[in-house]
């Protein structure tokens, strides 16, 4: 299978229309994942200290043999390390455990508002990318508000917004602010893990239509969306399936149909919810 087609970022650096996602996996897990969809066309692999597999991602890119430059490869800052020394510190255990000399995308994971140190660690991130050690920075999870506030202080936007995103939660807000900032939009969630959204009839109707499935048809929203889904998926012939979104389109009225639901948030509010 062809590698996706890529999205241009506001530093110039292009990054795959879709990616694999690696939580809740385990190390093992994710280093056979990861070998397994870079070995079916996958390009772009996300992590985060968090999820407690950076080591896995790591052994499985390398498993796949693929030249480095191939590969990108995102993880993230998680919570307790927020600060501008912490930071530094923090993306070098990540990047050690990754096994890689730099990363492609580094991610603040939350905001984490009531500690106030988000724009602390954004200068240690910029420090990282004109070191050479990042390709690429971002946030994720971050409201307009904090996204305007990194432009303030420090002159320098996020590549990347990574934020919930599925027909339940379509984000239009958000969607609207990062087009204006050339920000690109990563679907995190973007199947609706834990809803019903893969058995509602109106997208099964869809599917059946162009011949796909219920996956695919919500993650081919994503992508006529602009955003960037990334679906988790251990399974081989899943992650082919979710991989298999570039050969059918949705018209208007089916990409309205796909939205036209109550609509809901499955994980944290950005405002409020810490994870360290």
């Amino acid at each position: 299978m062809a590698a996706p087609p890529t999205h241009t970022l506001n530093d110039s650096r292009p990054l795959p229309a879709i990616g694999l996602g690696t939580y809740p996996m385990d190390d093992a897990q994710a280093e056979r994942a990861v070998a397994g969809a870079l070995g079916l066309g996958y390009r772009l692999v996300d992590t985060a200290v968090n999820y407690r597999n950076e080591t896995g991602v790591g052994r499985g890119i390398a498993a796949a043999g693929l030249p480095r430059a191939e590969v990108f490869v995102t993880t993230k800052l998680p919570g307790r390390h927020h600060g501008y020394e912490e930071t530094l510190a923090s993306f070098e255990e990540s990047r050690a455990r990754l096994g890689l000399d730099y990363v492609d995308l580094y991610l603040i994971h939350w905001p984490l508002p009531r500690v106030g140190k988000y724009v602390d660690s954004w200068r240690a991130m910029i420090k990282l990318r004109d070191d050479g050690l990042v390709r690429s920075i971002g946030v994720s999870n971050f409201t307009g508000e904090q996204i305007r506030r990194l432009e303030e202080e420090t002159g320098v936007l996020p590549a990347v917004n990574q934020i919930e995103l599925h027909p339940l939660l379509p984000q239009e807000e958000a969607r609207g602010l990062h087009a204006e900032k050339g920000i690109v939009t990563e679907s995190w969630s973007p199947l609706g893990r834990g809803s019903a959204l893969l058995t509602d009839p109106a997208i099964a109707e869809i599917a059946q239509t162009h011949g796909v499935t219920s996956a695919q048809v919500v993650l081919r929203w994503h992508i006529q969306l602009g955003a960037v889904p990334i679906p988790k998926s251990g399974s081989p012939e899943r992650q082919r399936e979710n991989l298999d979104v570039f050969g059918f389109s949705l018209n208007a009225e089916e990409m309205a149909a796909v939205a036209d639901r109550p609509h809901r948030r499955l994980g944290g509010d950005p405002d409020t919810h810490e994870e360290f």
